[in-house]
């Protein structure tokens, strides 16, 4: 039995130290609340009182409820006693919406391509953890890969490797359960010029810096805000790409403008 005991804890997944989890709380004392770990089966953890708030704490209830979804930070972790402390209050609100969008949107990867194994006949114990692997290897997670899927077809399919009597179907299902967000953000340019012609090389400078290379589906818009003020607004599928695309253009207008004399800067709005 010990032997037993020992494989199935040497196989068992934990979490890392400073890492942001999805856990459902299970129970609540007075001295915390125990909470099972969503992404790590059989693993629970505690978040103790002294972690639940930066403030005085007078009841438990007051923060956390029973079957209550929730994000928490690993504080420790003991794989020999199977224990993982956790903080609700090292936790941020932003961090909390990140979190638990990716969680989302990994749960909604993971039905999706159980869907497509009902439709195939395959056991989806084996073909949805083989179909994440291989949207993971490319992408940063299954749901994002399945957007890729959508958008490029059998091509990026044949290179993710995915066998073809597979690429129709995960196609078809995702199409109709994955809806492609976009994310949107902003920043300001104040460019200005003494020149004679000030106003058409201010012009120029927008319609070159509008026309810069970006990713594909990357939509830019500039406008005026009121001169001498500039805004600049884009679209993209991720904010990685966003905040690329955005950084790119205020700088290139800033060194434009400079460069024929003038002055600008940019800032990205909150």
């Amino acid at each position: 039995m010990g032997d037993l005991d020992s494989k199935d804890e040497e196989s068992r997944a934990f979490p890392e130290v400073g890492e942001l989890v999805v856990a459902t709380v299970t129970r609540i004392t007075d001295y915390g609340a125990y909470a099972s770990l969503d992404e790590y089966e059989g693993i629970d953890g505690l978040l103790h009182i002294s972690e639940i708030s930066s403030g005085w704490v007078k009841s438990i209830r007051d923060h956390v409820h029973e079957k209550e979804k929730t994000v928490l930070k690993v504080l420790r972790v003991d794989p020999r006693k199977i224990q993982v402390d956790l903080s609700l209050r090292r936790v941020n609100a932003k961090e909390k919406q990140i979190k638990l969008l990716q969680w989302k949107k990994y749960r909604k990867a993971e039905f999706t391509l159980g869907i497509v194994s009902e439709k195939l006949g395959v056991d989806p114990k084996i073909f949805v953890p083989e179909m994440v692997k291989k949207l993971e290897d490319k992408y940063d997670s299954a749901y994002a890969g399945l957007e890729a899927l959508i958008e490029k077809g059998e091509e990026l399919a044949s290179r993710l490797k995915i066998p073809p009597d597979w690429t129709a179907a995960t196609i078809e299902v995702a199409k109709q359960e994955i809806k492609i967000s976009l994310v949107k953000i902003k920043g300001s340019l104040r460019l200005t010029s003494i020149e004679p012609d000030g106003v058409g090389l201010i012009k120029r400078v927008l319609m070159k810096s509008k026309a810069l290379k970006k990713p594909r589906k990357v939509k830019v818009a500039i406008y005026t805000i009121g001169a001498p003020k500039y805004g600049v607004e884009v679209t993209a599928k991720n904010y990685k790409e966003a905040e690329k695309t955005l950084k790119q253009i205020g700088e290139f207008a800033v060194k434009e403008i400079e460069t024929h004399g003038g002055e600008g800067e940019f800032k990205r709005d909150d």
